[in-house]
C-alpha cells in the first residue's frame, strides 16, 4: 500500500507545482494538507475566502500568510463562486474544497456561469489503497450522483476509467458493475443497467475498458469467489474499478474500507474541465495529500490533450 501510495506521489515530481484554488479555507486544519502539498512542490495555492478569516486560521496553523496568495471573498458562496470563475478562464487548474460544505462548491462548478462543464456528467472516485487487496482499485460514486439512471452511470463510469488510464494506462481496466447478484434479475434494476452497461461496451459506447456485470461484491475482488460461482470473466475475482449501484452504498463500502479496513482512500470530482477535490474533515492528512496529487495528475492529462 506504501508502495502504490508513493508512486503516485512521485509521478508528480516533475511537474511544475500546479495551481490550485482552496476554497474559503477559514480552518487551521486545512492547511495540514495544503502546506504539506506546497512545501512538497504540488501546488501553488491561491487561497479564496474571507481574507481576515483566512489570515487568522493561518496564523492559528503556524503558517505566514506572506507565503500564501490570497482573493478575497466575503463569505463561502462567494468564494465557492469565485473559485470556479478563476478555473473557467484558467486561472487555476484544479479546485481544492476547504471549509465548505460540498453541495456548496459543486453548485459552483456546475454553474453554466463558470464554464466548467463538459460533455460528461459531474462525478465522483475514490481510489483505494488498502492492505487487504493486491491492487489499487477505484469505487465510484460513492459522492455526488445519488441514484443515477443508465446514462449517468455510462458517464462515471467514463470518468472513472480515464482517472485509471492517466493512472496505469495505456492498459485497460478490469471494471466491476456492482449489485446484490451476479445474475440478471428483472425486479433489480442495478442487474439491468449492468447488464446494458456490458452491451454498450460490446457496441463502442463504452471504450478503453473490460467491462463485467452484474458482479456481487465478493466475486468482483475475491478469485476463490468468483471460482465457486463458476464466474468466468477478465473481471471476476481481480477487478480495478468497482461502479457501485447508487451513493448510499458507494459511500458506506468505501467508509468502511477506511474506517475498518485501514484503506487510504483518495477522493476527486471528475467530468469538470479541472479536477475538483472533495475531501472530508475527517480525512486523513495522507489522503488529502493523495487527493492532491491526483488532481496535479489529471490537470496535466488534460493539458495534453489525454483527457477531455
Amino acid at each position: 500500500m506504501t508502495d502504490a501510495y508513493q508512486a503516485i506521489i512521485d509521478r508528480c515530481a516533475g511537474l511544475p507545482p500546479l495551481r490550485a484554488a482552496v476554497v474559503h479555507p477559514v480552518r487551521p486544519s486545512v492547511f495540514e494538507a495544503v502546506e504539506q502539498a506546497r512545501v512538497a512542490g504540488l501546488i501553488q495555492p491561491v487561497l479564496v475566502g474571507p481574507a481576515a478569516r483566512i489570515a487568522a486560521a493561518l496564523a492559528e496553523a503556524g503558517l505566514d500568510a506572506q507565503d500564501y496568495e490570497i482573493v478575497d471573498a466575503e463569505h463561502s458562496h462567494a468564494a465557492a463562486a469565485r473559485a470556479a470563475a478563476m478555473a473557467g478562464i484558467g486561472q487555476v487548474g484544479a479546485i481544492i474544497k476547504g471549509s465548505l460544505h460540498s453541495d456548496e462548491l459543486l453548485g459552483a462548478v456546475i454553474d453554466p456561469a463558470a464554464g466548467l462543464r463538459t460533455e460528461r456528467r459531474i462525478s465522483h472516485a475514490f481510489l483505494m489503497l488498502t492492505p487487504d487487496y493486491p491492487r489499487p482499485f477505484i469505487i465510484t460514486d460513492a459522492a455526488v450522483n445519488i441514484a443515477p439512471d443508465l446514462p449517468a452511470k455510462a458517464d462515471i463510469l467514463c470518468n472513472a476509467i480515464a482517472l485509471w488510464r492517466v493512472l496505469w494506462g495505456p492498459a485497460r481496466p478490469r471494471v466491476a458493475i456492482l449489485a446484490a447478484v451476479e445474475t440478471v434479475n428483472p425486479r433489480m434494476q442495478a442487474t439491468l443497467d449492468a447488464a446494458a452497461l456490458c452491451k454498450m461496451a460490446d457496441r463502442g459506447q463504452i471504450l478503453d475498458a473490460e467491462l463485467d456485470g452484474p458482479l456481487a461484491f465478493d466475486n468482483a475482488v475475491s478469485p476463490a469467489a468468483a471460482r465457486e460461482k463458476g464466474i468466468v470473466s477478465p473481471v471476476g475475482g481481480q477487478a480495478e474499478i468497482l461502479l457501485v449501484p447508487d451513493i448510499e452504498s458507494g459511500n458506506m463500502l468505501a467508509k468502511q474500507l477506511v474506517f475498518m479496513g485501514g484503506a487510504d482512500a483518495a477522493g476527486i470530482v471528475l467530468g469538470a474541465r479541472v479536477p475538483v477535490v472533495l475531501t472530508s474533515r475527517a480525512d486523513s492528512v495522507r489522503a488529502r495529500l493523495l487527493s492532491t496529487a491526483l488532481a496535479v495528475l489529471m490537470a496535466e492529462a488534460r493539458r495534453l490533450g489525454q483527457v477531455k
